[in-house]
């Protein structure tokens, strides 16, 4: 026969893993009794007791699931397993925290759906989805189009006033030379003028 005190041991890291979460356990006790302070001894026999119960519980639903031929233990499989073993007390307390859970996913799913909430189907909603992709990429080549065409404007002007300049200094340029030469020999005369001082 094994010793009482062990069985009030935390369990083995092996076994911790099929255990409630400690911080849970010390939550519901602390909000049942605020005032009362429970030992760690006692903490731990809840821990086990809790968890002896839930896998119980479970045990016997999941017979009931195979009776069945299912696959998936659902709440009536709990509810019945509850009867099975003599909680019957409990079944009343499950059936309305189980309405209660039913109520609360239907409105996060009432919450969440709000495309279903728009009244358009999903085939509309796609369709439309489509027309904006397509209104964005023809928007984006028109501004690509756009910028190609001031960029090449941008790049004919730089070239026309390039023209120009090379134009202007061909024309200007042999004029200057001719006017260089003409202008030389009266700057060389005056440089001579210098050099006799």
């Amino acid at each position: 026969m094994s010793n009482p005190q062990e069985e009030l041991l935390p369990p083995s890291a092996e076994d911790d893993e099929l255990t409630l979460p400690r911080a849970s356990i010390n939550k519901i006790i602390k909000e049942l009794v605020p005032t009362v302070r429970v030992a760690n001894e006692s903490r731990e026999l809840i821990l086990n007791c809790c968890s002896e119960f839930i896998h119980l519980i479970s045990s016997e639903a999941n017979e009931v699931c195979n009776q069945r031929s299912k696959k998936t233990i659902n709440a009536e499989h709990v509810l019945e397993a509850l009867d099975r073993l003599g909680f019957r007390d409990y079944k009343q307390e499950a059936e309305a925290v189980l309405h209660d859970c039913k109520e609360v996913a239907a409105k996060r799913r009432r919450q969440s759906t709000r495309l279903e909430n728009l009244g358009i189907p999903e085939e509309e909603l796609l369709r439309q989805q489509q027309e904006l992709f397509a209104k964005a990429r023809e928007e984006q080549a028109r501004e690509e189009q756009q910028q190609w065409i001031s960029m090449q404007a941008a790049a004919v002007q730089q070239s026309n006033a390039l023209i120009q300049r090379q134009q202007q200094l061909t024309e200007g340029g042999s004029g200057n030379i001719a006017a260089a030469m003409a202008r030389k020999p009266s700057e060389d005369d005056d440089d001579d003028d210098d050099d006799d001082y």
